[in-house]
């Protein structure tokens, strides 16, 4: 079964992930952030296909002030999905 949420993975530096989850929490409901590998600051954004365009205007502004390199969804057998 497909997730009813888009999903996209970035790469960041480990000190950005706690204000990354803070900012997006602020933000209620609009994206959800998981932590997929905290050593590696592999981190997944999902968010309702409702909501894209007000999610990746968030993510585009959050980029200029988090580095966000996004990279290529991991394979799924590695994490469990969202």
């Amino acid at each position: 079964m497909d997730s009813p949420l888009s999903k996209r993975y970035y790469r960041l530096s480990r000190a950005s992930i706690g204000y990354l989850r803070f900012i997006l929490e602020s933000y209620d409901g609009l994206l959800f952030a998981r932590t997929l590998d905290s050593v590696g600051a592999l981190v997944e954004i999902a968010y309702p296909p409702s909501r894209a365009v007000d999610a990746e205007a968030l993510l585009t502004a959050l980029s200029a002030e988090i580095p966000l390199l996004e990279v290529p969804p991991p394979p799924a057998e590695d994490y469990r999905p969202l």
